[in-house]
């Protein structure tokens, strides 16, 4: 069995990420990265202070954009039409989700495609769709991608699982498994909470991408043995024996599954690193391509 790294391979796209940075310098360009966070969820407080550490690092622009729970749709939109104009920022992100009575929808929509790391713009998913190589891709599924290349897993003719068909993974990473090329030309299945006998569809996977958010659903029952196991889930759960009370798992059991991988991403320490590398990456090409 094989444990993906995901924190060796990030570090190899942080470092290949440095040298781009370096090359937009020495023509005076600084790729610049906003982050707007509406609201003070803890979760996603945490996640932009990850994300703003990581480009203070590289060295890139980190713009923070921290806003009250109360902000209207409005001033919002205001915002994000701001950091478009802003000619040193080269990408935007708005952190999901943003409180109930903000239409998610609209502000990825008020996104300029040009700067919109995050992939989701339609004008970005369309792309993805088309195979066009001008888009953005999703960071979560770049990253999965990357893991597996990098692992030296064959994807073509093989038979691929994703569980799940959120926006965010799912449907993406269906995508980049059937597009052509290195990480692709795979026969994709999409299972998701309506599939009948989920356990049956995995097992005849060769590939199980596990994107559903719910700890340690897939067990060795949904595994076969040989299958490379991708475990995009992140969870919380309760652990008093933890030092923070807690414990992070997958969507699926690793020790239940592990033995029976050919491959496997561990949870922390798999697909969690790589979402924020890719981050990073989509805002170099960003700046490289608007500076033409």
């Amino acid at each position: 069995m094989v444990r993906i790294d995901g924190i060796a391979v990030a570090a190899k796209v942080m470092e290949e990420t440095r040298i781009r940075i370096a090359a937009l310098a020495q023509r005076g360009i600084t790729p610049g990265l906003a982050v707007v966070l509406v609201g003070d969820d803890p979760a996603s407080r945490a996640y932009v202070r990850s994300k703003d550490r990581k480009a203070a690092e590289l060295g890139l622009h980190s713009v923070k954009k921290e806003l009250k729970a109360d902000t209207t749709q409005a001033e919002l939109l205001a915002v994000v039409a701001e950091l478009n104009a802003d000619p040193s920022i080269h990408g935007i992100l708005v952190q999901s989700p943003p409180p109930p009575h903000i239409d998610e929808a609209e502000i990825v929509k008020a996104i300029d495609p040009r700067k919109d790391v995050d992939g989701f713009h339609p004008v970005n998913v369309a792309k993805l769709a088309m195979e066009d190589p001008t888009g953005f891709v999703p960071c979560t599924p770049l990253g999965c991608i990357r893991l597996l290349i990098e692992a030296g897993i064959e994807t073509a003719g093989r038979k691929a699982v994703v569980v799940g068909r959120s926006m965010i993974v799912g449907k993406p990473m269906a995508l980049l498994l059937m597009k052509r090329g290195p990480g692709g030309d795979a026969t994709v299945t999409v299972a998701h909470s309506r599939t009948r006998d989920l356990a049956a569809v995995t097992r005849e996977a060769d590939i199980v991408i596990a994107a559903i958010g719910r700890p340690h659903f897939l067990g060795a029952d949904h595994i076969r043995e040989g299958a490379v196991v991708i475990d995009v889930g992140i969870n919380r759960i309760d652990d008093p024996s933890a030092p923070k009370g807690y414990r992070l798992v997958g969507d699926v059991d690793y020790d239940a599954v592990a033995e029976k991988c050919a491959a496997i991403t561990p949870v922390p320490g798999g697909v969690g690193p790589m979402t924020i590398a890719m981050l990073m990456s989509n805002c170099v090409t960003a700046a490289e391509r608007l500076a033409g």
